[in-house]
């Protein structure tokens, strides 16, 4: 949050306010617009939990702002911030702004962009996608691609990657977005900066008989002798008919489901193999399909190895899962067949009773934002309300929201919304998502009033950072409007407080538009609502 020199107050979007440490502008500027678009690919205060479709100009009125008045280096810098620091939902924003500031008619700014394009883009799928959304920009912008600074910013991405690390790339993720590593290397004119890299370079451009051709009969480098060993191993596992030989192969070389064929990922017995090492997030999200594929058997040696693993500390720390990710995979497990209705399953028990013991566990990978919330839920008993793309129950959702908030920030108010008031919800250490659950459903509903939660805390003398309203109801009444309230607050506590409201199963609906930057409104929730909620606490959004 940038300083003022101000502690007055004035209306609409350039008012100031007393807070802690001195005055703080909430008007939001076009920083804030990018920072927003940076995160969840919108610049205005909605968070709509839905995948967004195709990132192109529209909307992005702030960042084209910025860069047209000559801020096009702090632009690469956020866009490293965010990419870097776990502060974007999604990615495609991040590389889109990229690809434009790499467009843009300010040599400083191109300059920016090309160094960054090594960092922000971790993977052959982030270059690719940078590189298409040049080309898209092409027109509007009047402008070529593949110039000499497009051509040295990505032989840099391939000379400066470690080469062991750039054959498991290469062989992992071949092509993306109509692009393929052969079309940039060659369109890039890259000059290897080593042997392995060279050899890696043959091998995407000219094939693997040209690399024998070129190797078998030469005295090699330690490292190129190791990159050769690798690529040999994907080679002979793509030529395999060996149910045994491939599995073997996937074991001793770790080899991930992307470097074999389509006619290999029809046996039980590969995909066992290739679930031992599977990252748990991609465990997750297959887990129906591999019951119903009956490749997780009850009682059987490899379910009981995914409960281990489910349940164990380290692993899932190494994973850095996040709780209500678990949750949300089990409760679509739970279900017993996907979205679409076309695969079924039936949930097997120890998984889940694994998978509960995982949603406890996973509170550790939690970091602390270190601020004062306030949790207002106001559900409705309902056990039909779900939210929207997903397979839970708005009552646990809420139920899970509050706790994880509770169990990792120190100072956490619970407050339930009931016949027109608001009553404290305790939810001790040692209370399940279950028993916490039931216990919402105890209380009495009520219209939901955002500033509700607003008032409590100002009558009740408690200074809050951000509150956090859950609601069912995608419409909301106010017996004030909620920035209103938010500016006595501010002025009376010191705090620099916002609030961020979530309709649970909205699918679109918020409160309009404001321009005061403490006010953000979520439809539906997910994993990235937190990121959202946790950019907003640290003045980041």
């Amino acid at each position: 949050m940038e300083p003022s020199g101000s502690t007055t107050t004035s209306s609409s979007s350039n008012h100031t306010l007393n807070s802690t440490g001195g005055g703080c502008s909430w008007e939001v500027s076009d920083k804030v617009r990018l920072c927003r678009f940076l995160c969840y690919g919108s610049e205005g205060s909605v968070y709509t939990t839905r995948e967004e479709g195709h990132v192109s100009t529209e909307g992005t009125g702030a960042l084209l702002s910025m860069l047209q008045e000559g801020q096009g280096a702090e632009v690469v810098e956020e866009i490293k911030t965010f990419t870097q620091d776990g502060r974007a939902v999604r990615l495609g924003p991040s590389l889109f702004a990229l690809a434009l500031c790499s467009q843009h008619s300010e040599l400083k700014t191109r300059q920016a962009a090309f160094k960054a394009l090594k960092e922000v883009c971790q993977d052959p799928a982030h270059l690719f996608s940078v590189i298409q959304y040049k080309k898209e920009l092409k027109e509007s912008m009047k402008c070529g691609i593949w110039g000499r600074a497009l051509r040295k910013a990505v032989s840099d991405w391939y000379n400066k990657q470690d080469a062991m690390s750039l054959a498991a790339a290469v062989t992992k993720c071949k092509q993306r977005q109509g692009w393929s590593h052969q079309d940039v290397l060659r369109l890039a004119h890259t000059k290897p900066a080593n042997e392995p890299i060279a050899l890696i370079s043959k091998y995407v451009t000219k094939g693997w008989k040209d690399v024998q051709a070129a190797y078998t009969d030469k005295e090699n480098s330690e490292e190129v002798v190791k990159v050769l060993s690798y690529l040999k191993v994907v080679e002979k596992v793509k030529h395999s008919c060996d149910e045994t030989e491939v599995i073997s192969l996937i074991e001793e070389h770790k080899l991930e489901r992307e470097q074999l064929l389509t006619d290999h990922l029809k046996s039980k017995q590969v995909w066992r193999a290739l679930l031992k090492e599977m990252p748990l997030q991609s465990v997750l999200r297959i887990l129906g399909r591999m019951t119903s594929n009956k490749i997780l058997e009850q009682g059987s040696s490899e379910t009981q190895a995914l409960c281990d693993r489910l349940q164990s500390e380290t692993a899932l720390k190494k994973a850095q899962i996040h709780p209500f990710s678990i949750l949300l995979a089990s409760e679509k497990y739970k279900r017993g067949q996907s979205h679409q209705g076309k695969t079924k399953w039936e949930p097997d028990r120890n998984i889940l009773k694994a998978m509960d013991s995982a949603f406890y566990k996973s509170f550790m990978n939690v970091e602390p934002v270190g601020k004062r919330f306030v949790v207002a839920i106001d559900v409705s008993p309902s056990l039909s309300s779900v939210i929207p793309g997903a397979s839970i129950n708005t009552v646990v959702a809420a139920a899970a929201i509050a706790m994880i908030f509770s169990r990792t920030e120190a100072d956490t108010h619970v407050l339930a919304y009931s016949e027109g008031a608001l009553v404290p919800c305790s939810f001790s250490a040692d209370m399940t998502l279950a028993q916490a659950a039931v216990e919402l459903l105890k209380i009495p509903g009520g219209g939901t009033d955002c500033t509700l939660p607003i008032t409590w805390a100002t009558e009740n003398e408690k200074s809050v950072d951000v509150f956090i309203v859950l609601t069912n109801n995608p419409l909301w009444i106010f017996t004030a409007n909620p920035v209103e309230s938010l500016k006595k607050h501010r002025q009376k506590s010191g705090a620099s407080s916002k609030i961020v409201i979530c309709g649970l199963t909205s699918i679109g609906h918020a409160i309009s538009e404001t321009e005061d930057r403490g006010l953000l409104s979520i439809c539906g929730f997910d994993l990235g609502a937190f990121t959202v909620i946790r950019n907003l606490a640290q003045d980041l959004i």
